[in-house]
């Protein structure tokens, strides 16, 4: 994970059968909320959904 995206933790992605699709990355869970919340009045019919994006270190060799 680069530095970019641990600075923005939060992952809107859309569900698809079988895997995931990224939307977008954001710094704060609300801001997150409220990209769903304007993506879903765009696309009813569409699932999305808001998570925490959290990779373990890396070990150090």
């Amino acid at each position: 994970m680069n530095y970019k995206e641990r600075l923005n933790p939060w992952l809107l992605v859309e569900l698809l059968p079988g895997h995931r699709v990224p939307v977008g990355r954001f710094r704060s869970q609300s801001d997150a909320e409220g990209h769903l919340k304007s993506i879903r009045n765009r696309m009813p019919s569409s699932d999305f959904a808001v998570i925490f994006d959290c990779h373990p270190k890396p070990e150090a060799q």
